[in-house]
């Protein structure tokens, strides 16, 4: 989880730097001239707020006409030496950034390409518009799934043999989205690559034994306080995905979305075993002790199965069950199956 993380914060950060990478020409021109409108209100503004005083004090007896009329003099020219300034600061960064445009560093803003990420900083607009953006005909998305693992041997679920809630999976990678109807949104081919972790967790104090070609669930001679069996596979996965988002209408035209609404996916996996492993953990002498032993297992090398989702948005409920068993030769075939959550990022 902790090598996930890493590279989840390294695929936001990279993200946002596309996103802001995008700024154009005319979106930085008119920030900065939005930034010389503000600073020319507000030093009005302030210069206000002083005439008020000057006028409460001439009222009061406190100054003279014509001393009012000298401060207010005094204060204007202050103002305008400060606005001056600010402005001819806004103005080099105005220079500099034409600068940047004739030496090419900078793109134009191209409202008719399609799926084009703009930014705008109202709010309100901002939504406006992009409530009928339209996406490509092929999208992508970030998966991550993590729920319950276990194994089912003669179609029974060996919940005596491996801890239920203790024995869990989990699964990231990157899929592709694609409509496979020009004018419909119902059917979309979901493909990609993953990584699968899938743990299994003995019960009884037993740990797994290699006996030649067959690999035994055997009492540990130590009092463990983990024993873990960890198999992480690199899969293809492909869906046919039916997704119920509607399609949005404007001016004629119609914007296909996904990931809006209720959508499910029926397919399946295939990949290879690229690494199995067994951690056991336990204490002697009130010391702690973590042993992780890698090896092959008699585990197979390859690995395909079905899976299946159902859910709303990027939220869905996952099912998968690999159709090859665990081990290779084991007189009895047991075949991995996980149950839990999967996000789609669109």
């Amino acid at each position: 989880m902790k090598n996930f993380t890493i590279y989840l914060v390294i695929l936001v950060f990279l993200f946002v730097s596309k996103v802001l990478g995008q700024e154009t020409f005319e979106s930085r021109a008119k920030q900065i001239a939005n930034k010389i409108e503000k600073i020319t209100k507000q030093e009005k503004e302030t210069l206000k707020k002083e005439v008020e005083e000057i006028n409460v004090q001439l009222s009061n007896g406190v100054i003279t006409g014509e001393q009012a009329d000298k401060r207010k003099k005094e204060l204007a020219e202050a103002r305008a030496v400060i606005i001056e300034e600010k402005v001819t600061l806004a103005q080099n960064e105005l220079n500099d950034l034409v600068q940047q445009k004739v030496d090419g560093k900078l793109k134009e803003q191209d409202s008719t390409k399609k799926g084009r990420l703009i930014i705008h900083w109202d709010k309100n607009d901002w939504h406006k518009k992009d409530s009928i953006r339209g996406e490509k005909r092929t999208t992508s998305q970030f998966v991550f799934a993590a729920g319950l693992n276990n194994i089912i041997a003669d179609g029974e679920l060996q919940d005596s043999n491996y801890k239920f809630m203790g024995s869990h999976f989990y699964e990231w990678g990157f899929t592709y989205n694609s409509r496979l109807m020009k004018n419909d949104n119902l059917l979309h081919a979901k493909y990609g690559l993953s990584l699968m972790y899938n743990n299994i967790r003995p019960t009884n104090n037993r740990s797994f034994v290699v006996n030649g070609d067959q690999t035994d669930l055997e009492i540990n001679p130590v009092n463990l306080k983990e024993s873990r069996f960890r198999n992480v596979y690199l899969v293809l996965p492909v869906h046919l995905e039916f997704d119920f988002t509607k399609p949005k209408e404007k001016d004629g035209k119609t914007y296909f979305r996904t990931h809006k609404s209720f959508r499910f996916g029926i397919g399946g996996y295939a990949g290879i075993n690229v690494k199995s492993k067994q951690i056991l953990k336990f204490e002697e002498d009130d010391l702690k002790y973590k042993t992780t032993i890698k090896g092959d297992y008699n585990v197979n090398n390859f690995i395909y199965g079905l899976s299946s989702y159902i859910g709303y948005k990027e939220l869905s409920l996952y099912l998968k069950y690999d159709l090859n068993p665990l081990f290779q030769d084991n007189l009895v075939k047991e075949n991995n199956i996980s149950l839990g959550l999967r996000f789609d990022f669109n």
